[in-house]
């Protein structure tokens, strides 16, 4: 029980910091500016927009592209504007940066994404797309126990418990007195082998069988994307235990 409350403790530490993370991924500079063409297109400054498009997506139907998009969004200011997501990326000729924004108007979802190429002497748009939410990303991601398949249950289920041995166990080798090669037991009781996961989202179960992992148990999730939880069998930690009772183990 304690270490279920240990995890779901860290599971929602780390919703709650989410936000502080991304915003060091994305200088004021870029959201500012990907604001701007957000708000040329509610706007309908169709040709502010399309005078700044980079070449390899001014094509004949790109006008079409932006009024339906311009249509996706609602009128007046938002209730709210999030940043969920960010990315940089450099070449020998100029930088890449990817940002998203999750806009709020009352029970209406809508993410806008901007590319924009920058070099020593131009700035371009290299990618514009808007889409339709039924809900926030923080409510579609959130960690929760309800509403889960009984896959889903057993694999946090066996998480936890492959986590607690794999503690169990440890603390135990590292107390025991008189243990020959305590290292290697160590090494061997921390990593677990193999790998059963699930999305906690979409409830889609995955398997690897050349895997190790620590602790023999994990749980990840990208910024504002759906946690994996995941367990290996702990097999060190295992073995120990069944040999401690021994006299002299290794």
């Amino acid at each position: 029980m304690r270490s279920l409350i240990v995890l779901l403790s860290a599971l929602l530490l780390f919703g709650c910091n989410q936000q502080q993370m991304i915003e060091k991924f994305s200088t004021p500079a870029d959201q500012t500016l990907a604001k701007a063409y957000i708000s040329d297109l509610q706007a309908g400054k169709f040709d502010v927009i399309e005078k700044d498009l980079d070449p390899s997506i001014k094509t004949s139907g790109v006008h079409g592209a932006l009024v339906h998009m311009a249509s996706l969004l609602q009128t007046g200011p938002p209730t709210s504007v999030k940043l969920v997501g960010a990315h940089k990326s450099f070449s020998p000729n100029g930088a890449q940066t990817n940002t998203t924004f999750e806009y709020q108007w009352g029970d209406k979802w809508v993410l806008c994404n901007v590319a924009i190429w920058k070099s020593a002497t131009i700035q371009t748009i290299v990618g514009f797309n808007v889409y339709v939410e039924k809900t926030s990303l923080e409510d579609q991601v959130r960690f929760t126990l309800t509403g889960k398949s009984l896959a889903q249950y057993a694999i946090l289920t066996g998480a936890v418990l492959a986590f607690s041995l794999t503690l169990f166990a440890l603390v135990a080798c590292i107390r025991r007195k008189g243990l020959h090669r305590k290292w290697l037991w160590i090494i061997f009781i921390v990593f677990g082998f193999g790998q059963l996961s699930t999305n906690w989202v979409t409830g889609v179960v995955n398997y690897q069988l050349l895997y190790v992992s620590l602790f023999s148990a994990g749980a990840f999730a990208p910024l504002y994307g759906p946690w994996t939880i995941s367990l290996s069998v702990p097999v060190g930690a295992v073995v120990f235990l069944l040999r401690r009772r021994k006299p002299q183990s290794g």
